[in-house]
């Protein structure tokens, strides 16, 4: 739900700020984005890629393995056989 969603956003938010990194780099909460069944999704722009079903236990994931180090964290990603 919405509270959740926000509680994700807040970690991206706070974790991301705490990291200090040389790249710009924005969490911002978002509408459906036409995926919701598939639960919370996080969109990663420039690059278009959704996460979807993403738990907080998962902000630190995303951002390790996407941000830092541009992979994909495979699980979590919005695939054509889902969508």
């Amino acid at each position: 739900g919405e509270t959740h969603g926000m509680e994700i956003v807040e970690a991206f938010k706070t974790k991301l700020k705490a990291k200090k990194l040389l790249i710009k780099v924005r969490a911002q909460r978002a509408g459906c984005l036409d995926v919701c069944i598939y639960g919370q999704t996080v969109s990663v722009y420039p690059e278009g890629v959704f996460y979807v079903g993403v738990e907080l236990k998962d902000v630190d994931e995303i951002i390790e393995y996407h941000i830092i180090n541009n992979r994909l964290v495979k699980r979590l990603l919005l695939t054509s056989d889902k969508y």
